[in-house]
């Protein structure tokens, strides 16, 4: 990206960032230059294409050049331009919290599917684990009548779910709490929690070598790895049943017909679901 004589177009710095983000193996090359340059443009991704042969400004250069920067050294897109969508949510993320992914998306989906004839009662939801807030954040959206709240051991990822409940107008609460200590949240609620859905920690250490590195290297550990998985998912299941809640719990493909047994233990209805790629994902059990 060099040459003062040259004229930069939308179309000429595509095209030379995706071939430069392949030579470099970062991820999705193409829909990654097409996100910068739209960031600093301020427009829309899609928009792009209708002005390919707009000249790029020295200043809009000038923004472009650092983004660039930073997308070859793995940075994910969204902690590049500070935001992610989920479903119908605009959530703020930085490295303090997991970016939302479309898997997730999924969970919620079918969460809603279940419960769509009681989105009118006074139901009340609590997220496990809730990092960036934006499972409890669009169910808010969709079933405004439900008390939804969500709870993490990161300080910082309550403080910026808070900050992601105030940016989308909706009234969420979220705490601090350990996933290993729920009998303890009796204090914080009086009411019987009626939904429990949770995306936990759910790679062990060992796998770690398997993860890109723009998610090892930049995604909070905390949210992603730990040692022992389903001692998380064991609490999550032993509140949720003593709650008498419906579960929803997002898993790691490898191991979700582990969890899927550990639920029926308490949950004999439970079942399991394939996400969109095909892999063993989600363990429900759905409201009787």
């Amino acid at each position: 990206m060099s040459g003062s004589d040259q004229v930069w177009t939308v179309l000429s710095m595509l095209e030379w960032a995706t071939g430069y983000f392949e030579k470099r193996n970062v991820p999705d090359p193409r829909l990654s230059i097409e996100w910068i340059v739209a960031e600093a443009l301020g427009c829309k991704r899609l928009d792009l294409y209708l002005q390919f042969e707009r000249p790029l400004s020295s200043k809009e250069l000038d923004k472009i050049r650092p983004l660039v920067k930073r997308r070859a050294a793995y940075e994910p897109l969204q902690y590049i331009t500070g935001t992610a969508q989920f479903m119908d949510a605009t959530i703020s993320v930085n490295p303090d919290v997991l970016i939302p992914r479309i898997e997730t998306e999924q969970l919620v989906d079918l969460l809603l599917e279940h419960f769509n004839d009681k989105k009118k009662e006074n139901l009340n939801l609590l997220d496990i684990g809730t990092g960036s807030g934006c499972i409890p954040i669009a169910i808010k959206q969709k079933n405004p009548q439900w008390y939804c709240a969500g709870l993490d051991l990161s300080e910082k990822a309550v403080q910026q779910a808070q900050k992601n409940a105030e940016l989308n107008e909706v009234d969420v609460d979220f705490f601090q709490a350990n996933i290993l200590e729920l009998d303890t949240l009796h204090d914080i609620k009086q009411n019987p929690w009626d939904i429990i859905i949770s995306n936990p920690p759910y790679i062990t250490e060992s796998e770690k070598s398997e993860i890109h590195k723009q998610v090892t290297e930049y995604e909070p550990s905390l949210a992603l790895f730990h040692v022992k998985p389903m001692t998380l998912y064991s609490s999550i299941i032993s509140f949720a049943a003593s709650q008498n809640a419906a579960l929803y719990l997002e898993c790691n493909d490898k191991t979700a017909e582990n969890v899927l047994q550990r639920t029926r233990g308490q949950f004999p209805n439970s079942h399991l679901f394939k996400d969109l790629d095909g892999n063993p994902r989600f363990v429900v059990s759905p409201p009787q």
